[in-house]
């Protein structure tokens, strides 16, 4: 039973916050990295589509956010221009009959387990501690070794360093290292927009996972969010499933998130 997020069937805001954040990684991305990497994102509404054919990610190369015919129409049109993997996340449970319909007319196929989002409200519920990792706010000298490490953790080409080095010390971001003494083991990012966060970005080097990271990051980032107004977090992370564990999603729930509902992934 959901008791922070009371009869939501669709949460627009916790995918909206989540889609902001998308938008704003483009806008803060420079011109010569959107042209050489064919880095494009279109506003629709609350949602967005947005498209990075080198980076085979998901979260780089799909429409998100989007409810409408109208609005899925106008991102269907827009990526079938576009290179590389290609995807449509939607929360099948709450679309309506004529969303759903039209994905069947579309002759869309289900990729992978889907994603998870979960929420966490601060005024519901205490966060539990975790193991002691230390972890630091990157600084804006830090802002290279800050994109470096997250391209090593999601795999992307060293081409996109300067993506993720963006976004440090901008408006609306904070990025924070998890550290073994001084030197840095782990990242996170967190966009806030009003009373909303989306949480993002967290990788653990790995001959350091298994040491309570994660925890860390996240408690981190909560508290800093806390402190600028945040009333709801959100973050999103694959579906457990037979053979995968889900020790992402078990640490969210460790420490305080609970389930909100699951998108599913269709290629396109």
């Amino acid at each position: 039973m959901n008791t922070q997020f009371p009869d939501r069937l669709l949460a627009t805001k916790e995918d909206a916050i989540e889609a902001k954040a998308f938008v704003d990684l483009h806008r803060l991305s420079s011109l010569p990295l959107r042209e050489k990497e064919h880095f494009d994102c279109l506003a629709i509404d609350e949602g967005c589509a947005i498209s990075l054919p080198d980076a085979s990610a998901i979260g780089l190369n799909r429409i998100l956010g989007l409810a409408s015919l109208r609005q899925l129409d106008q991102a269907f049109d827009w990526m079938e221009h576009k290179a590389g993997n290609r995807f449509l996340q939607l929360n099948v449970d709450a679309a309506p009959d004529d969303v759903k319909n039209w994905v069947r007319a579309k002759d869309l196929q289900e990729h992978g387990p889907g994603w998870a989002k979960l929420g966490y409200c601060p005024a519901s519920r205490c966060v539990a501690p975790p193991v002691r990792v230390h972890t630091r706010v990157v600084a804006v000298n830090e802002a290279t070794l800050f994109g470096a490490m997250m391209c090593e953790g999601f795999n992307f080409p060293p081409s996109l360093i300067s993506l993720w080095s963006a976004i440090v010390g901008k408006k609306g971001w904070s990025c924070f290292f998890a550290l073994d003494a001084e030197t840095p083991i782990g990242t996170g990012a967190m966009f806030v927009s009003g009373e909303y966060a989306w949480l993002g970005g967290g990788t653990t080097r790995p001959e350091f996972r298994n040491r309570g990271v994660q925890k860390a990051l996240i408690q981190a980032r909560t508290e800093c969010g806390v402190a600028q107004g945040v009333s709801t977090f959100v973050v999103e992370t694959e579906v457990p499933s037979i053979g995968k564990p889900g020790i992402s999603h078990e640490n969210l729930r460790k420490m305080g998130f609970e389930q909100l509902y699951n998108r599913q992934n269709f290629r396109l």
